[in-house]
């Protein structure tokens, strides 16, 4: 095998202008995949709401166009065309620069969403095609780009005068670059999601919009004068309240803090982070400031009315918020984010300040309001008996089973310790699992079979779900734990696989199971799927045998359809109902092989509706469940 020993300047190379950006997408927008996809229009959204936020804009409208593109419009200030100091068009270098824009300067804007300067230009840059239309003094000017490359020639560097116009924004159009994502169709429900939750954040804002690639246009206007107290009631649905919605805000050090939470009797902590309108999936030291300060003012109530005695523990956070639904809400002028997407929020004097403001107008809240007070130190005690109860339980429970490499067959362990190489494949009955287990590398791939399908967890007691044969198996074999909402023993640093697959058979009673082990995964072991561990494994459905040629495998029927067409000659088609269909030999070609396997990462693009979605579609209530199906059923992608 030959090496290439030579490594010097030549070796060295540098990414002009936006190549980076096509060289390493998930830098700038976290994956290639839907979210990926959906988060270009987040960018472009995000601009206009910093517009809102500046004072200069009161309505966005979003458009999904036929063509597969997407429009968003504002009527803000209008993004600079005039000639900027580097010899061209303000508007074309925020365009073609990264870290370029308005967001570094405090005149221009006081607080924003989009910081690095590299929204609009990453946008661009993966973009088969982008229009740019800026409506100010009186002239619309226009501006197009190829892939992030400029179409048009300028004259003196200044934008061309396409129209005339008494308004002011900017309209940018852009058709996201099959060559980079996986599918270039956006998710109307998630796109709607987060124009819902945006106007819920900023109660003077208007957002319009339509989905005009149907037979029918799908319109909606999104307007929440209520603001955040709408959101959460939004949030806590049909659940029994406990509590009306208690609202507080406050400003200290430049900044502005503004919360709502409401209690309900169903004992799920809920509670969202945002900074400057950007949803931070992972919390950060805002979310921190809150828990912290929420929790020594309840145990400091719960001891001077003697509810906890002195010779009491205090609540823990988890006990205090059991059954809390809570959005808490800053403005930063200079915010750190983890990452370009934002998830997380890093500035030390926002836990500080959140602290210092919550502290305060809780106690304000709680001095006036009694009643309220005692019904939350209710719901406080409550979670904290049946958190000591199931303690109990589990550690009756993790005594009597002990982790093995194989447990009457049960889980058939690899020989790795080492968590980053090691997998493991939850697979659906004995005959796979068998199969599999012939079939696997024992170095690094473990196998577990499940008999049927799991208990439901959003419907069941949590007596039930410690009692469940299949989840105890599942809890010890991951090995760090899980978290029931009325504790958190969860500890991801103790997970003994860096993969958790599920392997489940391409028809209806496999999308069940697989939904099932979701549903736990989501409620009881959430940092699982936060943290890109859990997979689902994609068999094929067919194998085609031509008499002449290669075998090949066909994973879906667009596959096979497409097969049909290229293929000339004659073939024999076998189609796999199960995976106990296959053989060891064609389920490790297929599905373990880790260089010609699929595998479909789990994600949370939306919490706030996986929650919702969550609750629906696995909860108690029949009537929005079935709707749901009946809306969606077109959207079903089992061969039934």
């Amino acid at each position: 095998m030959s090496k290439t020993t030579d490594y010097d300047a030549s070796s060295i190379k540098v990414l002009e202008g936006l190549e980076a950006v096509r060289v390493r997408p998930g830098m700038y927008i976290g994956s290639v995949s839907t979210k990926g996809l959906n988060h270009l229009i987040y960018e472009i959204v995000d601009n206009s709401v910093d517009e809102h936020l500046a004072g200069y804009c009161s309505h966005i409208k979003v458009y999904l166009e036929k063509d597969g593109s997407a429009t968003v419009t504002d009527n803000g200030r209008g993004i600079p065309i005039e000639m900027h100091e580097k010899g061209i068009s303000a508007e074309r270098l925020v365009f073609t620069t990264l870290h370029a824009g308005g967001k570094f300067d405090d005149s221009a804007y006081k607080t924003s969403g989009g910081l690095h300067g590299v929204g609009s230009s990453v946008v661009n840059a993966l973009s088969a095609h982008l229009t740019v239309r800026v409506s100010k003094g009186g002239h619309i000017y226009e501006d197009e780009y190829e892939r992030g490359i400029p179409v048009l020639e300028l004259e003196g560097g200044l934008l061309p005068v396409v129209g005339k116009t008494k308004e002011t924004g900017t309209s940018i159009n852009f058709l996201p670059d099959g060559e980079i994502f996986d599918k270039t169709w956006f998710k109307a429900e998630d796109v709607k999601s987060r124009l819902h939750e945006t106007a819920y954040l900023n109660p003077q804002l208007t957002i319009e919009f339509e989905d005009r690639r149907g037979e029918v246009t799908d319109a909606e206007v999104f307007h929440e004068p209520e603001g955040i107290i709408g959101f959460v009631k939004a949030m806590s649905g049909s659940k029994d309240a406990v509590s009306d919605v208690i609202y507080f805000k406050g400003e200290a050090e430049g900044i502005s803090v503004e919360c709502a939470f409401q209690y309900t009797n169903e004992f799920h902590e809920n509670v969202m982070g945002f900074c400057n309108n950007i949803h931070n999936a992972e919390g950060g030291t805002h979310i921190t400031g809150f828990k912290s300060s929420f929790t020594n003012v309840i145990n400091s109530y719960a001891r001077e009315l003697n509810i906890l005695k002195e010779k009491d523990q205090n609540f823990t956070g988890a006990d205090v918020r059991n059954g809390m639904t809570a959005i808490v809400s800053i403005k930063h002028p200079d915010p750190r984010f983890e990452g370009q997407t934002k998830t997380k929020l890093d500035n030390q004097d926002a836990s500080k300040v959140v602290s210092k403001i919550t502290g305060e107008e809780v106690v304000r809240f709680f001095d006036r309001n009694l009643e309220t007070l005692k019904a939350v130190i209710g719901c406080a005690e409550k979670a904290a008996k049946i958190r000591k109860s199931e303690e109990k339980a589990k550690t009756n429970m993790l005594t009597k089973q002990k982790f093995s490499f194989d447990s009457n067959g049960k889980l058939a362990n690899c020989e790795s310790r080492d968590a980053e190489k090691c997998e493991i494949f939850i697979v659906e009955g004995d005959s796979a699992g068998g199969s599999a287990k012939t079939a696997r590398n024992r170095k690094y791939q473990a196998i577990l079979p499940i008999r049927g399908k799991i208990l439901n967890v959003e419907k069941a007691s949590m007596d039930k779900v410690l009692a469940n044969a299949e989840i105890k198996t599942m809890i010890n074999a991951f090995g760090c734990g899980f978290s029931e909402g009325y504790g958190n023993d969860f500890d991801i640093s103790k997970l003994r696989y860096n993969k958790i697959i599920i392997m489940a058979d391409a028809d209806v009673d496999g999308a069940h199971i697989s939904t099932l082990l979701l549903t736990l995964f989501y409620r009881f072991m959430p940092e699982l799927i936060s943290s890109g561990h859990v997979y689902i494994a994609m068999p094929p459905l067919y194998k085609a045998m031509p008499s002449k040629g290669k075998e090949e495998y066909l994973y879906d029927d667009k596959a096979l359809e497409k097969y049909r067409k290229s293929h000339k000659g004659p073939f024999t088609l076998q189609r796999y109902k199960g995976l106990g269909e296959m053989d060891a030999i064609q389920l490790w070609e297929t599905t373990l092989n880790p260089e010609t396997r699929k595998l479909k990462l789990v994600e949370i693009d939306d919490n706030f509706q996986a929650d919702k979605i969550t609750e629906m579609l696995m909860g108690t209530e029949v009537l929005p469940r079935k709707k749901y199906i009946y809306e969606h059923a077109n959207e079903a992608l089992l061969d039934v």
